[in-house]
């Protein structure tokens, strides 16, 4: 990720988009303008799906209808497409780190702005189902109360004003190119959050470019800290996913002298979709071996470059032999780092280990050792299917 470029003024003021930056709403996306394309005869595209990001409703609009070809107007799509996506605003999850961005500002007396191309009655109904989220705002602008929405500059202007503070005391947080290019256009610093995976480089104009909100340094811009970082690893709600053993890419072992226990991630998409790529440790159960210490990948491993988002543990303890078809739970219970490229094969191995360096002494920490004694990862036929996957407060109920 890109390192931020040196600041002039002290930031006094965040203003955080909504879609794609705190809320997952490219699920929704797909689970009501799918259907609707399906139904009309045509075959659904996901990777157009990326040319929505940033758009005001009525530009979303009329790009889906110009790709797909569809015999609507805009008006006539909107109308019977609008009462679909707002049955879904319910369930709308926040993004990792969302929550607690959030609470980190409001606790320190952060004034903080929402600024979404959504109209702002979407807005409301979006955060509505998001417990503390409204009051935590200071201001909240909406794409409808603006001459022009992103990337004109209006809308964080707006909001900036509602605030009473200059743009240039202003931190924006954005996961679109055109909140980026309207929040330059404000004069205010930017913190770019790709959404749409592999896309770094077009977001060259933001001051800065991170991974997730997991990765935000507010000090680094003049703001309180956080202080829930601990031995170098970020506590975080654990989550539970298994499924059996596969053979991967090949490199573990061969290229890497790493062996991962790689699973089928495309059997749990739904779980991996909703976690950021990055480094993250826990404890992993082998239904016949025991359980053990380990440290996973998530995402598209830049230096190979997949074309898939993948889920790779190495489970920290020498085996001396494959296992391929055992089943494996997995207890995810804290982060490390994002995922980053790196210019030699040497120098990933040397991260890779020095990661599990890191897991392996976290996890004696007893706020991680407890996990080891989850009963997913020791009676996997408790939970039902061999692939699963969920949070802890889903795993407990099941």
């Amino acid at each position: 990720m890109a390192a931020p470029k040196p600041i002039s003024r002290l930031i006094s003021h965040v203003i955080l988009d909504l879609d794609g930056t705190l809320l997952n709403t490219d699920s929704v996306v797909s689970k009501v303008v799918k259907p609707f394309i399906l139904k009309n005869g045509k075959t659904w595209d996901s990777k157009k799906a990326h040319k929505l990001v940033g758009k005001t409703p009525y530009e979303a609009a009329a790009v889906v209808l110009e790709d797909y070809g569809l015999p609507y107007s805009t008006e006539e799509f909107l109308s019977m497409i609008t009462p679909m996506f707002s049955e879904q605003w319910c369930n709308l999850k926040p993004l990792p780190g969302a929550n607690r961005l959030i609470k980190h500002l409001k606790t320190n007396g952060v004034p903080t702005a929402l600024a979404s191309n959504s109209p702002r009655c979407n807005i409301e109904a979006k955060i509505f189902f998001q417990q503390g989220w409204k009051e935590s705002f200071s201001a909240i602008v909406g794409g409808d109360e603006v001459e022009k929405g992103k990337p004109s500059p209006n809308i964080f202007l707006e909001a900036a004003k509602r605030m009473n503070c200059a743009p240039s005391n202003c931190l924006v947080i954005e996961d679109s190119l055109p909140g980026v290019t309207g929040g330059k256009a404000a004069e205010m610093h930017v913190i770019a959050v790709p959404s749409i995976p592999k896309k770094t480089a077009e977001f060259s104009s933001a001051d800065e470019v991170i991974n997730s909100l997991l990765d935000v340094r507010p000090e680094k811009w003049g703001l309180p800290p956080f202080n829930d970082w601990i031995e170098g690893t970020l506590p975080i709600e654990p989550w539970f996913i298994g499924g059996p053993v596969i053979k991967g890419f090949g490199r573990g072992s061969k290229v890497l002298g790493i062996p991962t226990a790689n699973l089928p991630a495309e059997n749990f998409s739904d779980v991996v979709s909703e976690h950021t790529s990055g480094v993250y440790f826990g404890w992993a159960g082998l239904s016949t071996r025991g359980i053990y210490k380990m440290v996973m990948s998530i995402g598209w491993n830049p230096y190979f470059d997949n074309t898939e988002k993948t889920v790779e543990p190495w489970l920290l303890h020498n085996f001396g032999e494959d296992f391929y078809g055992e089943e494996v739970r997995l207890a995810i219970v804290g982060y490390i780092r994002p995922e980053a490229n790196f210019p030699s094969l040497e120098s990933l191995i040397e991260r890779i280990h020095e990661d599990g360096r890191v897991a392996e002494k976290a996890l004696d920490l007893p706020m991680y050792a407890k996990y080891k004694d989850s009963p997913y990862l020791r009676n996997p036929s408790k939970h039902g299917s061999s692939t699963t996957g969920g949070t802890q407060s889903e795993m407990d109920s099941k």
